[in-house]
């Protein structure tokens, strides 16, 4: 048998659950309109990324999963930093150095390896462009 999960994972892996440690099961309409859910109800746990990663790659899709792992790994960012970090890796908001430092600080303080590497590239990217924020 796979290690593989199976997808759908809402249809085929009972242990799914949200960031906030709620069953997926309990994630109801009925629990919504009680007033149950909080927040962290309706946001994704990093798990179900990787889970999700797994699957991608393994249907071919090496990009996607990608994409979910470094998703998985931002799950721990507060959402304001979060906003601050997409803002700086728009074309010409940020230095080179002010984006080798986010990297820096992604990897460091909150574990996210392949999110750092990302923004690195990014960085190496601008610079080749003439994208990085030009200094006055």
């Amino acid at each position: 048998m796979s290690d593989i999960p199976c997808y759908p994972l809402a249809e085929n892996d009972a242990d799914l659950k949200a960031a906030s440690g709620r069953a997926y099961a309990d994630i109801t309409f009925e629990a919504a309109i009680s007033g149950e859910l909080t927040a962290d109800d309706l946001r994704i746990d990093a798990e179900t990324l990787r889970k999700q990663a797994q699957i991608a790659r393994a249907a071919g899709n090496a990009q996607m999963a990608a994409n979910l792992l470094r998703a998985a790994e931002l799950t721990v960012v507060p959402n304001d930093e979060l906003l601050k970090m997409y803002d700086l890796l728009r074309p010409q908001r940020a230095s080179y150095d002010t984006l080798r430092a986010l990297a820096e600080r992604l990897e460091t303080l909150y574990g996210a390896v392949e999110t750092a590497r990302f923004v690195r590239e990014a960085a190496d990217v601008y610079r080749d462009r003439g994208l990085l924020k030009r200094e006055v």
